[in-house]
């Protein structure tokens, strides 16, 4: 279980926090997905979740905010963002340089790279990835310590809609052994498409928390 309580981001000099007492949850054994449109704060209220943005609130991941987990990355993985990291290294070495970082064995990087339908590219360096590769990588580096949370910011940008449907079989797969999913996305149609559960957000504040049904009954419909 995910939840985020009171998530409220330090107020801008000339406005109001771009995330304002969000409070929300992601169950286990579902995907949940946080839609907002640009600008909503469905990023910087990944960033507050992972402790990364100053603010206040708090989010509990199983009961334990990620500054009381020992081993974060065997705990929650995620992916905000493009992969850092040198254009040189190759995807491999990546890997491995962030299973030393994580606690986990080297032979993890290519067992990772299997799953995510990168295994014959190992050997290939960063900056020559594509967008969709680099999204995978991605994937791959949140997925290394067999995290039981995965938050996800806008994984599937930049991919075609087979690897689209390849990435959310994927996400399904992890919920149905009990995982807990939480992606972002800016798409109505894709949050009906993929979730199980979606938290709408605008101005940084919860507009609504609906199972999938409800929510394509009732917010989606008049938007097609």
């Amino acid at each position: 279980m995910l939840q985020a309580i009171g998530l409220t981001s330090t107020p801008r000099r000339d406005g109001p926090p771009v995330v304002n007492d969000l409070t929300f949850e992601a169950p286990p054994g579902r995907v949940t997905a946080l839609l907002g449109a640009p600008g909503s704060g469905r990023t910087t209220a990944l960033r507050l979740m992972l402790e990364l943005d100053a603010g206040r609130g708090v989010a509990y991941f199983r009961g334990r905010p990620l500054h009381r987990i020992a081993h974060p990355a065997r705990e929650v993985g995620v992916l905000l963002g493009d992969v850092p990291g040198h254009p040189s290294r190759t995807v491999r070495g990546q890997l491995r340089m962030l299973c030393a970082a994580a606690g986990v064995p080297a032979t993890r990087a290519d067992e990772v790279l299997e799953v995510v339908g990168l295994a014959g590219l190992g050997d290939q360096r960063l900056g020559t990835l594509s967008v969709g590769m680099d999204r995978r990588l991605g994937l791959a580096s949140a997925l290394l310590g067999d995290p039981h949370t995965l938050v996800l910011d806008e994984p599937a940008e930049g991919l075609s809609p087979r690897e689209n449907s390849w990435l959310y079989g994927l996400l399904r797969a992890h919920a149905a052994q009990g995982g807990t999913v939480l992606h972002t996305t800016g798409d109505p149609k894709e949050a009906a498409r993929t979730a199980d559960r979606v938290v709408t957000i605008g101005g940084g504040r919860l507009v609504a928390d609906q199972d999938v049904a409800d929510f394509a009954r009732t917010r989606l419909r008049a938007r097609v």
